[in-house]
Order: structure tokens, then C-alpha cells, then sequence
């Protein structure tokens, strides 16, 4: 929804006009379709002339926002939002702990988690599809298990958890010393919080994770997650009986240098 990285320039508007001549171009409708940014809801209310011209041109698309469900907190914008009607709309919304200190730490602003939760909230209350998406690193990983406790005592509402590996994109290379955590490592973390979900009849799914970084138990619930355009498979994965399930590494890996990613064959990536 905004030039990444960002431009000097203001490009807004001519990307909303590119993206209202690419909608309707679709044909025939994609199952799903994601909107991403920067920020969505940052566009206002030419948001939502996107959102219903895309309930209009293509009513049956799944379609998924993702966003820092921050501009819900407020009950006017939100029931604007909801009074769009996109009969298959769902936000993807990431909280990163169960701990609003922590939360705004990683997301590098200060009051950060208590517009978020009261986002969620009011999207709940004004009929939106939520779900919550929990990136996994050095930084969220201590407290998992509370977290995934706090979204189901006072976010039961959410109709699936994602909880997704780190992607070395963004602000993740100039901070990795901070952030990586090999996933072969956090293992029982990740089993515990995925069981607490499950256990409790919640929608819980692995993202950006590779089969044999996870303990076989945690197989039903990872997914092929990472798109066509930016996945890999490593010459060794060519020999692995569970390729055909397994969701491959993001091409971007091969940026990597010095990162040994978490391969049980320790293939290294640069």
C-alpha cells in the first residue's frame, strides 16, 4: 500500500490508483488475496473505497489485512471499517507478548500493546474476523507459554494464532544479534504453546518453519506458508521424503552471512 522503502515523495495515491486498475484486472478471482504495507489503515478512508471495491469486483477472494490493529483501538473508525461489509475479510494483527513493556519494545512504540488489545477488542465487537500473528525469536520466545495464556483467557474471540518463523527482511538484519534464536531450539516452547492452543479447541498454525526443525508432533500444524515467489528448497531438501509437505526456507536466506539456519543437516546458506 506504500513504497517500500519509503520514497521521498509522496506515491500514495498513484499506487491506489495502479492498485484499483490491477483489482480489476483479476480475473478469474484469486482464492486469496493479502493486503500489506507499512500500514493500511494509515490510508483512511481511501481504504475503504479499496476494501469495498474489492467486495464488489471479487466477493468470493478470501481477503487478509494485515496490520498493527492500532487505528481500531478507535470505535468510530472502526465500525467505518466494519460498515464496509466484506463478506470475507480477516486481520492478521501480531502481538508479540503477554507483557505490554516487551510488546512495545519490539515493536518500538511506547503504548503500543494497550492499543492493540483494545484494537482486537473492538474489532471483535463490531463483527471483524481477527487473527493474531506471533513471530517467533529470541525476544518472544521466554514467555510464549504466557502469552499464548493471555490470548486465550482474554482473546478467545480470535479465530486463528499463527505463529511464524523469523523472516530475514526489514529491520531483522540490523538487529539479528538480538533477535535469532535457532528454532531447533525453542522446540519445547513452541510444543507447549502450540498444545495449550490446540487442547483448548483454538485454531493454531507454524508458519516459516522448515519440517525438520520441528519435532515431528508439531508437523500436523505447520503449514506452507511462504509464497511461490520467495520460497527455496536446498539441494539437500531434494532428498528429504517430506518435501512435498515441507514449506521451504525464503529465498532471502541466501542474504545471510555468517547465519547458519537451523537444518538438521546443517546446510549452510549464503
Amino acid at each position: 500500500m506504500c513504497s517500500q522503502p519509503p520514497k521521498d515523495k509522496d506515491d500514495v495515491e498513484s499506487l491506489i490508483k495502479r492498485n484499483q486498475e490491477l483489482i480489476d484486472l483479476m480475473r478469474p478471482a484469486p482464492e486469496y488475496l493479502t493486503i500489506t504495507g507499512g500500514e493500511p489503515t494509515l490510508l483512511g478512508d481511501r481504504l475503504f473505497l479499496l476494501i469495498d471495491q474489492l467486495k464488489t469486483s471479487l466477493p468470493d477472494t478470501e481477503l487478509h489485512m494485515l496490520t498493527n490493529g492500532r487505528t481500531f483501538a478507535w470505535p468510530e473508525y472502526t465500525q467505518q471499517f466494519a460498515a464496509v461489509g466484506h463478506p470475507n475479510l480477516c486481520l492478521g494483527v501480531p502481538l508479540y507478548s503477554d507483557c505490554a513493556g516487551d510488546h512495545d519494545h519490539i515493536v518500538q512504540a511506547k503504548g503500543a500493546f494497550h492499543q492493540t488489545v483494545a484494537g482486537l477488542h473492538q474489532a471483535a465487537r463490531n463483527g471483524i474476523r481477527v487473527e493474531i500473528r506471533v513471530v517467533l525469536h529470541r525476544l518472544t520466545i521466554p514467555r510464549l507459554t504466557k502469552l499464548v495464556e493471555y490470548i486465550y483467557r482474554n482473546l478467545s474471540f480470535v479465530e486463528h494464532v499463527a505463529l511464524m518463523g523469523l523472516e530475514y527482511v526489514g529491520y531483522t538484519p540490523r538487529n539479528i544479534g538480538e533477535l535469532w534464536i535457532d528454532p531447533y531450539d525453542y522446540q519445547a516452547e513452541l510444543e507447549r504453546a502450540v498444545k495449550l492452543l490446540a487442547m483448548r479447541g483454538m485454531t493454531v498454525s507454524i508458519y516459516n518453519h522448515q519440517l525438520c526443525v520441528l519435532a515431528p508432533t508439531l508437523w500436523p500444524y505447520a503449514q506452507k506458508s511462504i509464497s511461490d515467489w520467495k520460497n527455496l528448497y536446498l539441494p539437500e531438501c531434494e532428498k528429504c521424503s517430506a518435501l512435498d509437505e515441507c514449506g521451504g526456507l525464503f529465498t532471502v536466506s541466501r542474504q545471510v552471512d555468517g547465519l547458519r539456519l537451523s537444518l538438521r543437516q546443517e546446510a549452510d546458506v549464503r
